[in-house]
C-alpha cells in the first residue's frame, strides 16, 4: 500500500507537468491571436485575418476526413455552405422576426445544420472509401450547387442571401458593428473549434479513424466497423465545416453559390495538401499561405492563381508532406543535435533560389503584360523598375538571370544532400 502510494505521488506531478507543458503552445497561440489587432489595426488587415481564421477552421474540418480518416472528398464545401446559408437565415430571423439569439451562438446553429446534412449524406456515402467515396462526394457537391440556383427560397438564387449581424442583442455592450469586434469573435471560435478538433483526434474514435485509414481490413478484424468510424468522423467534420460557414456569414454578411460549389471544395483540398495531409498543423499552415497568396499577392498581380498552382504542383511532386512535412523532416537532425550542419548550406542556396524564383516570376509577368496590354500601353513596373514590356531587353535579361540562378542552385544541391545525410546520421553529435 505504501509503495503504491509513493508511486502515485511520484507519477502525479509528472503528469501535471506534462499537462501544463502541453498547454503552453495553446496559450501562446491564444495570446498571439489576441494581440494581432494591436499591430495590424486597419480594416483591410482585420478582414484578411478573419478570412484566414475561417479558412483554418474549414481546412481543419476537411483534414478530419482526408488526413485522419483517409476520405478524399470533392464536395466538402457543401457543409460549410449549408451551415452558412442556414446561419444567414437565422440572422434574418433575428432581425425581422424578433428571434432572440446572441451573435456568438450563431456558429453553433450553423454547425448543427451542417452536421445534420453530414449525418444524412454520410449514412450512404461512407459505406465505401477510396474512389467510390470521392465520386459520391463529387456528385453530392454538384447536386447541391445546382440546387443553390434552383431553390431560390433558401439559397437566394444567383445573387445569394445577405443579412445584418448588428441587429441581434448586444453581448457585454458589443453589437459587432466594428471589424475588430468581429475579429475577436472569430478568433474565439477559431480557438474553440481548433481545440475541439484536436481533442477529437485524440479520442478513441479519432485513433481508430487513423487505423481505418491505414488498414481498414485489420480494423475490421479487430472488431471495429470501418463504415461507422468513417461516418462518425464525417458527422464531426460536417459540424465544424458548418461553424466555418457561420463565421463566414458573420464576417461578410452575404453568401452566394460560390460558397458551396466545386471550386471551393477544390480550394480546400489544395490548402490541405499544401499545408500537409496527416499533420494537425498542416491545414493551419496551408490556410495561412493560401490566404496570403490570394489576398496580399492578388493585390500585386493578376496571375496569383498561376503561382499558387505552380506551388501546389511543386509541393506534391517534391514534398508530398507539404510545409508541415518539411518542418517534420528536421526533427531527427534536431534530436541528434546536428541541425547546425544544415544552416550553412541553406544560407548558401537561399540567395540563388530566391533570385531564380523572382526572375522566373518576372518572365511570367512580362509575358502576361505583353500579351494582355492594350494599345500603346507598353510601360510596365516590376520590383520598383519601370521598363518597356514589349521590348526584348527586359524579357531576355530575366531569362538570363533565371538560367544563371538555377544553374547555381543545381551546383549547390549536392552539398545540401551531403549535409543532410550527415545531419541524419546517428553518429557523434557535432
Amino acid at each position: 500500500m505504501n509503495t503504491a502510494s509513493k508511486t502515485q505521488a511520484v507519477s502525479n506531478p509528472n503528469r501535471r507537468l506534462i499537462s501544463l507543458s502541453s498547454l503552453l503552445p495553446w496559450a501562446f497561440a491564444a495570446l498571439f491571436l489576441l494581440c494581432l489587432p494591436l499591430v495590424f489595426q486597419s480594416s483591410a488587415a482585420l478582414t484578411i485575418m478573419n478570412q484566414m481564421a475561417i479558412t483554418i477552421v474549414f481546412a481543419l474540418s476537411y483534414n478530419m476526413l482526408l488526413g485522419q480518416g483517409g476520405m478524399l472528398s470533392f464536395g466538402h464545401a457543401v457543409y460549410m455552405g449549408l451551415g452558412g446559408f442556414f446561419a444567414m437565415h437565422v440572422m434574418n430571423m433575428v432581425e425581422y422576426d424578433g428571434l432572440w439569439l446572441p451573435l456568438p451562438l450563431l456558429p453553433v446553429v450553423g454547425g448543427l445544420f451542417g452536421m445534420t446534412f453530414a449525418f444524412l449524406i454520410g449514412s450512404f456515402s461512407t459505406r465505401r472509401a477510396g474512389t467510390v467515396f470521392a465520386m459520391i462526394s463529387l456528385g453530392v457537391g454538384e447536386l447541391i450547387a445546382a440546387c443553390s440556383i434552383i431553390i431560390v427560397v433558401f439559397f437566394g438564387g444567383e445573387e445569394g442571401i445577405s443579412g445584418d449581424r448588428t441587429m441581434g442583442p448586444e453581448v457585454l455592450g458589443y453589437d459587432f458593428a466594428a471589424q475588430s469586434e468581429v475579429y475577436y469573435l472569430t478568433v474565439i471560435w477559431l480557438l474553440v473549434a481548433t481545440v475541439l478538433m484536436y481533442l477529437f483526434s485524440r479520442t478513441p474514435i479519432g485513433r481508430i479513424a487513423n487505423a481505418v485509414r491505414d488498414n481498414e481490413e485489420r480494423a475490421e478484424f479487430l472488431g471495429y466497423s470501418q463504415r461507422h468510424v468513417r461516418w462518425m468522423s464525417f458527422i464531426a467534420s460536417g459540424f465544424f465545416a458548418g461553424v466555418a460557414g457561420s463565421l463566414f456569414a458573420i464576417n461578410f454578411e452575404i453568401l452566394t453559390e460560390e460558397n458551396l460549389n466545386l471550386a471551393t471544395s477544390g480550394s480546400i483540398l489544395l490548402i490541405t495538401f499544401l499545408g500537409g495531409v496527416g499533420f494537425f498543423v498542416g491545414p493551419i499552415i496551408g490556410a495561412i499561405v493560401f490566404t496570403l497568396l490570394q489576398t496580399v499577392l492578388g493585390l500585386y498581380t493578376e496571375i496569383w492563381a498561376l503561382y499558387l498552382g505552380i506551388l501546389f504542383v511543386s509541393c506534391v511532386m517534391f514534398f508530398p508532406g507539404g510545409f508541415a512535412g518539411i518542418i517534420a523532416m528536421h526533427r531527427r537532425p534536431l534530436a541528434l543535435g546536428k541541425l547546425n550542419l544544415l544552416v550553412g548550406p541553406y544560407l548558401k542556396v537561399a540567395i540563388p533560389a530566391i533570385t531564380s524564383v523572382l526572375s522566373l516570376a518576372a518572365v511570367l509577368e512580362i509575358s502576361f503584360h505583353k500579351r494582355h496590354s492594350f494599345g500603346d500601353d507598353h510601360e510596365m513596373s516590376l520590383y520598383g523598375i519601370t521598363f518597356d514590356s514589349h521590348g526584348y531587353q527586359a524579357l531576355g535579361f530575366a531569362i538570363v538571370i533565371a538560367a544563371i540562378s538555377l544553374f547555381l542552385v543545381s551546383r549547390i544541391l549536392p552539398s545540401i544532400k551531403a549535409a543532410w545525410d550527415e545531419a541524419n546520421h546517428a553518429g557523434d553529435a557535432q
